[in-house]
């Protein structure tokens, strides 16, 4: 392992200044279990390490009927799983966050740390995007809010500039009868990446859909919404045909590429299945 600086920031300001002063040269750390594992198999040679486990705030975790959810940088991603206000109200996020890795990576990932590393498969993004989730994010400028679907740029881009860092998520309530499912395909059922990811929260008025937000993950460049999908649902009884028709509507709007994990011709008929099938899920949860 190659020698690096190590700071402990005590607040944003200093976290932010660090970060202009070494610029890319520079790495946060919270959970750290992407960071110490590709600084030890020498895929990332940062020369300054600024740990932000110090900074007051960035680990809480709370919820109101008037502002929604909120959690900070430092919170787990087990935290997320296990906390019974997510599961009773998020419970794409709830499932997304049981996704990821194994029980013990799950300790330590932060939820924040998944969102900045931007990738395409990234189990939290769809849910969080599907709930209609911001980004709060801090640096020399001030603050300012992002919402989470403008948030990526490209593979492991950001709308991040330098010296800025995120310091928490803001999701907001969810209306009554409100249901939300995320499911994540992959070749195996555990410790996998993403060959597609969907995640729909869906809102019922009477039998028909009130409003609708579909997630799709790992089938472009970015987390992408299926947008003619969620317009050709709207205000419509949901029944099997209206719902296969956006099903094939999301597969038009996805860009997958070849890769080990499925061809594109795969994931694009996986985009249609798993779409039919998670709106089919959130409508029960809706009740």
């Amino acid at each position: 392992m190659r020698r690096f600086e190590y700071h402990e920031p005590a607040s944003l300001d200093e976290a932010s200044a660090l970060l202009v002063r070494h610029g890319a040269d520079a790495s946060l750390l919270a959970g750290g279990t992407d960071l110490l594992v590709e600084i030890k198999e020498h895929l990332r040679w940062p020369q300054h390490v600024v740990n932000v486990k110090k900074i007051p705030g960035l680990a809480a975790l709370e919820y109101d009927e008037r502002n929604g959810l909120r959690f900070g940088a430092l919170v787990t991603a087990r935290a997320i799983e296990t906390a019974a206000v997510v599961r009773a109200r998020y419970a794409g996020l709830a499932q997304a966050a049981r996704e990821l890795g194994s029980i013990q990576v799950r300790h330590r990932a932060t939820v924040v740390g998944n969102i900045c590393r931007a990738s395409p498969s990234a189990d939290t993004l769809p849910p969080l995007i599907a709930d209609g989730a911001s980004v709060r994010i801090h640096g020399p400028a001030g603050g300012r809010t992002v919402a989470l679907e403008d948030f990526f740029t490209g593979p492991g881009r950001t709308v991040l500039a330098p010296g800025e860092l995120v310091t928490e998520v803001v999701v907001p309530p969810p209306a009554p009868r409100t249901g939300k499912h995320y499911i994540k395909h992959g070749r195996r059922k555990a410790m996998e990446l993403a060959t597609v990811g969907v995640a729909v929260a869906l809102t019922l008025e009477r039998d028909a859909c009130r409003d609708i937000r579909i997630a799709l993950g790992a089938v472009a460049p970015t987390p992408i919404r299926a947008r003619a999908a969620e317009a050709a649902l709207r205000g419509r009884a949901l029944d099997g045909g209206t719902i296969a028709a956006a099903a094939r509507t999301a597969m038009g709007e996805c860009r997958p590429i070849s890769n080990v994990r499925g061809s594109a011709e795969y994931r694009r008929e996986m985009v249609g299945v798993l779409v039919a099938r998670a709106i089919e899920r959130a409508r029960e949860g809706a009740g």
